[in-house]
């Protein structure tokens, strides 16, 4: 029974593997910012005096809900690739919106992350704050581009 299981961690951990393939990368660093993340705003909680286990719990509540976004997001172009595919129309494209919402929630991971060591009167290069917060502004003006073009092409068909 124990080899079974084995086998089955085994296969589900390559398919997953196999699966996540472009969108691995992505979400190991998001992971990693996650993490950061939490680490800082804990420290900047404790640092002000807010700190508690609510404060805490309702953290990693929220990570729990960025990858459920991430999910939805894969959800969403396994199916609308597969339909395109049965309607004959083959994009070769699979992971569209999985990859901008986990691209879009590293980057508000990270204006958090200074946010979180601003609050630990850590010095801020002003530069970087506004790089991020323009990295931010140009993948939700290109997700929104994409989202009208493809809007647009439908109704010119």
């Amino acid at each position: 029974m124990k080899d079974f299981f084995h086998i089955i961690v085994a296969g589900a951990i390559g398919a997953l593997a196999a699966y996540f393939n472009v969108l691995l990368i992505p979400l190991v660093i998001l992971l990693a910012v996650m993490l950061i993340d939490y680490i800082t705003g804990m420290a900047g909680a404790s640092y002000s005096g807010k700190l508690s286990s609510r404060v805490g719990i309702m953290g990693i509540l929220k990570k729990a809900g960025y990858f459920a976004l991430v999910a939805v997001g894969m959800v969403a172009d396994y199916l609308i690739s597969s339909a395109l595919v049965k309607i004959g129309i083959d994009l070769k494209i699979t992971y569209c919106f999985g990859m901008i919402i986990t691209i879009w929630l590293i980057i508000n991971e990270l204006i958090s992350i200074l946010e979180n060591l601003g609050e630990l009167n850590v010095p801020l290069p002003s530069f970087l704050v506004n790089i991020i917060k323009t990295l931010k502004s140009k993948v939700e003006e290109q997700a929104e581009g994409k989202q009208i073009k493809v809007e647009k092409d439908k109704h010119n068909e």
